[in-house]
């Protein structure tokens, strides 16, 4: 082995939806931290809209505060195959299959571009490749380029086991066919017993033609090719299903991440211009305030919605609710039952987007309506505040079953029947004032203890990623003949 030192080099590639790209840019900067050379590439569609949203403090490079602090981030932006102009959101099938046929040939292209120019300036050579799980195309570009390949899930290990086994639900029968079983799933190695109706919604789907399932399968498929697996998750949360896992490949619990502080990030990810509610939430008493919000892309139905909101009408609770500009969709901006911001001036407001992380720490808020988006639920964990699920589409019911069942932290509102206004009002009381409402908040306390415990420096989460780094450098040094640091 050769005696000459070199640092590790990685590019890191996140899934272009807001909720993998949080967790990937303070994944980017923990491991800058440690030492690493990161080459961040972001889509120019998520960049721009990253830059519309705060256009004082970003410029051409979002990384710009943290190297003030000396992290060796580099940053790049690419095509996802679309104009920046057309929406992504109304058109989804369309922006998936761009991703699926279109954006692997501007990723190898660019990551080609960056492995020249690391080789040639005396910056550190590239020597592994980060992406995001979902993407079809790392193990087969990695091994193209003869670059170790991390896959970064970004998602409990509960949805990733289901995934992983899908030929096991199709070969019983719940899952890919015109009829699947009902009965409980009892077969899956380390998880515990789950019901069909906890799966995710891609796999509860009997139309398996569609876009998103052609990624799921390809994209589980090359997963089989990567030397690791990285998961925004915690050991003690999910121990069974974690062991049963590892046995197939290396696979890491390095969740929660968040950023240094947890209530403040260095670096912008907001997709839209964020609102300050601190001033009207520090008049109101501790634990008065419910916040709703549906997270960065999942679309509401009109009907959903306006129940909805007469149920914080009748509930009396103070609250704020995150309304995206196409949270129902683009062509409805407004989307509310009408009178319903006069009749709740007094004890609610609306906001486009908020700094999410800061509303949920602010001591006035009490509770949570959420679309079970997994970052939403490890915020609301960390910051002690129980959970109204009202779970949308993919992962979001299998989180639900985790927050609900696993570890009783929150109650649901069920979205896969026709909802109604006075179970949601009913339900929000239940949260916020109820007997119930006070079980749940001492049992988060547990829940929030095991993710802190986790994150510190001999928790499990530091522990896993100080081996994952290890067992990293050990192949890329056996790759390439050279020891690393």
């Amino acid at each position: 082995m050769a005696n000459n030192h070199q640092r590790l080099h990685a590019i890191f590639i996140p899934y272009p939806l807001q909720g993998h790209v949080i967790p990937s840019i303070h994944l980017a900067i923990k491991l800058a931290s440690r030492g690493f050379t990161i080459s961040f590439i972001n889509t120019q569609f998520i960049h721009h809209q990253i830059s519309k949203a705060q256009p004082d403090t970003i410029g051409d490079n979002i990384f710009a505060e943290a190297h003030k602090s000396g992290l060796d981030i580099r940053y790049y932006t690419v095509s996802d195959g679309l104009p920046l102009g057309f929406d992504r959101s109304i058109n989804h099938d369309q922006f998936m299959a761009s991703l699926l046929h279109v954006f692997s040939a501007h990723i190898e292209e660019l990551i080609r571009k960056i492995i020249i120019k690391s080789s040639s300036n005396s910056i550190q050579p590239v020597n592994c490749l980060i992406a995001d799980t979902f993407f079809v195309w790392p193990s087969m570009i990695s091994k193209k380029l003869g670059l170790p390949y991390v896959s970064f899930w970004t998602e409990p290990a509960l949805v990733y086991s289901l995934y992983y086994h899908m030929d096991l639900l199709r070969k019983n029968g719940h899952f890919g066919s015109n009829d699947n079983r009902e009965d409980t799933i009892n077969y899956i190695p380390g998880v515990p017993a789950i019901e069909p109706t906890d799966l995710m919604s891609y796999l509860q789907d009997t139309d398996l033609s569609t876009v998103v399932h052609e990624i799921i399968f390809k994209a589980f498929d090359d997963a089989k090719g990567a030397d690791f697996i990285i998961c925004n998750t915690v050991q003690e949360l999910e121990p069974e299903t974690i062991s049963a896992l590892q046995v197939d490949k290396p696979f890491y619990a390095i969740g929660p991440i968040f950023p240094t502080g947890f209530t403040k990030s260095n670096v912008a990810t907001s997709l839209w211009v964020e609102s300050d509610c601190t001033q009207w939430l520090d008049s109101k008493p501790n634990g008065s305030v419910l916040y709703v919000s549906f997270g960065s892309y999942a679309h509401v139905s009109k009907n959903d919605l306006t129940e909805i909101a007469h149920g914080l009408l009748l509930s009396k609770v103070n609250f704020v609710f995150v309304l995206r500009p196409d949270v129902v969709s683009s062509d409805e901006p407004d989307p509310l039952p009408e009178g319903f911001l006069e009749e709740s001036k007094d004890r609610g407001i609306i906001v486009q987007w908020c700094c999410q992380i800061a509303v949920l720490s602010h001591p006035a808020v009490g509770g949570f309506l959420t679309h079970c988006g997994w970052n939403s639920i490890l915020e609301s964990i960390w910051c002690g505040v129980p959970i109204l699920c009202f779970p949308l589409l993919t992962d979001q019911f299998t989180n639900r079953k985790l927050v609900v069942d696993d570890w009783r932290i929150g109650l649901d509102i069920d979205s896969r029947k026709l909802i109604a206004r006075k179970e949601v009002s009913a339900k929000i009381n239940r949260l916020m004032e109820d007997k119930l409402g006070q079980e749940f908040r001492k049992e988060i306390k547990e829940v929030k203890k095991a993710l802190q415990n986790a994150s510190k420096d001999d928790g499990s989460s530091e522990k896993n990623f100080n081996q994952f780094v290890k067992d990293l450098t050990v192949l890329i040094g056996q790759k390439s003949g050279t020891q690393l640091v």
